[in-house]
């Protein structure tokens, strides 16, 4: 092995090829006998040319291979390993170029010697050197740390972040909230970042709802990971958490059970669901969109929108009270089934048939939504998701709820934070929105309330500074047009028959195969600045993932919202925002 010269890139590990195509965008190294290659190296190469300053070629490793030259058969394998046939073991490697400097696209020259990337010039091969702001993602399979472009990530050239994985092995979630971490402790927004927001949906079990607690099991080696990252290990220091009421509680207690502390509910009065027009996520399924009752739905909501009035905690529709949401159901069926109210509620072109279908679903969706639609519950408290009025990252939790609440809540809570940045008009400060199941509530056929919300984000979301991080086990089933437009992909664990979808074009032939095997904290990222994909390992999480990892939190994260309202505030108040000075922030 020949040792790294003054003015050399790295140490010598071998020749280019010669029995091999060698082409501008691939090509073969012969690896020099006791060095190795292995695949996600980086290496570069130089091309003397006539009457111009030499061209330099660095690419990274995308396949490797071994073999016995001199062998005709395969049984030649066992006299050569007997030392009775004479022949060489020969290995090469396939690199797929990802820098050319200057760009003047010619071949590496066959014997021309090839050198590991290291320091300068491995950030020049992948990049780096020319990312005004960097975001650490992990590290690289050499152990040195692979960046992001913070411009394809907060919007300025880009934005947008979709991650693929077998649920429970690819730690898509984990990669979501480390990235997050990142984003937010690295420096890369600058004084942004300290008014910078997340909103991460919380859809399995409690793990997300301790990421204000430091990790138990952080130990020194994963510390001097964050630390070779720029990072310091640590929980994040500003968490709301907000869970929906218990069922038949009829104080709105958060429905956790594993946080005892600095949780608050979150519920919609009567009013707001009328007054805010949010009939139609009550029918979020993309089928819903099909069927004929839509218009059904479209009618009534905007019957309501006009003729509902706030009645001391509940409403009043054309002077009847009603107290809940399943005596709302039940007056809204009543009217539809009316043949002398019926024209007034759904117009008069809709038949009995459609009217039922409507009255079906909405029945049905009494028990899922009733302990979320309330008119027994105070609405001077605090019970709204406003990441504006709240801390630097929301943790909505949707776990204990059913599918079409779920729905509900991710809707209704998403098109509210749209809605806000639009009428803004600005894009600081930023807003990530962490959403996994991202094929449940954007799946690539039909329609729904929530898909609409979800597109006009993907779509316009780069503009007014909403940055959705989608996380799904399957690509292939999400609506396109999101997918399309994320600037960052990203890929853990895969299915075979996922694997071999057109949605991982982007990953060589190599990197599927390997994406079958990816062990968990193993992701494969694809920039817009970097041809070819990078493999990272991103460090074990320095906050709590559950409640048996959580540490001491700071007492500041323990007070909930709802421990500053006016303890006194009764049901009915007309009152439902507080002054700066009952909020702790």
């Amino acid at each position: 092995m020949t040792e790294a010269r003054p003015g050399d890139p790295g140490a010598e590990v071998g020749r280019v090829l010669g029995t091999a195509d060698a082409t501008p965008l691939q090509f073969w190294t012969a690896v020099t006998p006791g060095c190795y290659l292995q695949l996600d190296d980086v290496v570069v190469t130089r091309r003397e040319l006539p009457d111009r300053e030499p061209v330099t070629i660095a690419g990274v490793v995308t396949q490797v291979r071994a073999r016995h030259e001199g062998a005709q058969f395969d049984s030649d394998v066992f006299a050569i390993a007997d030392g009775t046939l004479p022949a060489l073991v020969q290995e090469a490697a396939e690199i797929t170029t990802t820098r050319v400097d200057p760009e003047f696209y010619v071949p590496p020259s066959p014997g021309a010697l090839v050198y590991r990337a290291e320091g300068e010039a491995r950030s020049a091969a992948l990049h780096f050197d020319r990312m005004e702001r960097r975001v650490p993602m992990g590290m690289g399979r050499d152990g040195v740390p692979v960046y992001l472009n913070a411009d394809f990530l907060d919007g300025s050239r880009g934005a947008h972040v979709s991650i693929s994985g077998i649920s429970g092995v690819a730690t898509k979630t984990s990669f979501a909230t480390f990235l997050l971490y990142s984003v937010f402790r690295s420096g890369v927004l600058g004084g942004d970042a300290v008014n910078a927001k997340a909103l991460i949906f919380n859809v399995k079990g409690e793990d997300l709802l301790f990421l204000d607690h430091p990790n138990s099991r952080l130990d020194e080696p994963t510390r001097a990971t964050y630390a070779k990252l720029g990072l310091t290990a640590g929980a994040f220091p500003d968490v709301r958490v907000y869970a929906p009421p218990r069922p038949g509680d009829s104080s709105g207690t958060p429905d956790v059970s594993s946080r005892l502390a600095g949780v608050d509910s979150f519920y919609w009065t009567l009013t707001e669901f009328c007054a805010d027009r949010l009939l139609p996520y009550v029918f979020a399924d993309a089928d819903d969109e099909r069927q004929q009752y839509t218009m059904v739905v479209h009618s009534v909501a905007a019957h309501l929108h006009r003729y509902t009035q706030p009645a001391d905690g509940g409403v009043s529709i054309d002077g009847t009270r009603i107290n809940s949401y399943p005596d709302l159901v039940d007056y809204v069926v009543e009217q539809l089934t009316d043949d002398e109210t019926r024209s007034d509620w759904a117009g008069s072109a809709v038949n009995m048939g459609t009217v039922n279908a409507f009255a079906r679903r909405l029945i049905g969706s009494k028990k899922d939504l009733a302990r979320l639609i309330r008119g027994d519950l105070a609405t001077r408290r605090p019970h709204s998701v406003n990441t504006a009025e709240s801390a630097q990252v929301t943790v909505v939790d949707l776990h204990n709820l059913p599918d079409r609440a779920q729905r509900f809540v991710v809707g209704v809570t998403l098109k509210a934070e749209f809605e806000r940045k639009e009428k803004a008009g600005t894009a600081k400060p930023l807003l990530f929105v962490v959403l996994d199941e991202l094929n449940k509530y954007a799946p690539r056929e039909g329609s729904s309330p929530i898909k609409e919300v979800l597109l006009d984000i993907a779509e316009r979301g780069r503009s007014l500074g909403v940055i959705l991080i989608g996380a799904q086990q399957t690509a292939s089933e999400v609506e396109r047009r999101i997918v399309t437009n994320s600037a960052i992909r990203v890929v853990g664990r895969l299915d075979p028959a996922e694997a071999s979808r057109p949605e991982y074009g982007f990953l060589p032939a190599a990197q599927r195969q390997r994406a079958l095997l990816a062990k968990p904290g193993t992701m494969f990222v694809n920039q817009p600045d970097i041809p070819v994909p990078l493999c990272l390992d991103f460090p074990f999480p320095a906050w709590a993932t559950r409640v048996s990892e959580a540490g001491t939190a700071p007492s500041e994260t323990l007070r909930s919202i709802t421990q500053a309202a006016d303890p006194f505030a009764v049901v009915g108040s007309r009152v439902n925002t507080l002054s700066d000075d009952d909020i702790p922030f």
